[in-house]
């Protein structure tokens, strides 16, 4: 499912459906068929729900994530 640079080589589809105050979230990958579900509050952002739901199937899939960017060096004190 991944290209060279770890992005999505196949596509992924996904299904929101409203559940009282959350969202329901199923991504399924197109080659494998694979889905998964996440349940997430309508607060959160239409990206950051498929953000987390791509997410979940890239694990599931067995894809890994690219590490997170270094975050900054804590300050040193005198």
């Amino acid at each position: 499912m991944a290209g060279p640079d770890n992005s999505p080589a196949g596509r992924v589809f996904f299904e929101l459906t409203q559940l009282g105050q959350q969202m329901r979230v199923a991504a399924i990958d197109e080659a494998t068929g694979t889905e998964v579900v996440v349940i997430a509050p309508l607060t959160a952002s239409r990206f950051q729900m498929q953000s987390l739901a791509l997410g979940k199937l890239r694990r599931r899939l067995g894809v890994e994530e690219p590490p997170p960017p270094p975050g900054p060096k804590p300050a040193k004190y005198a």
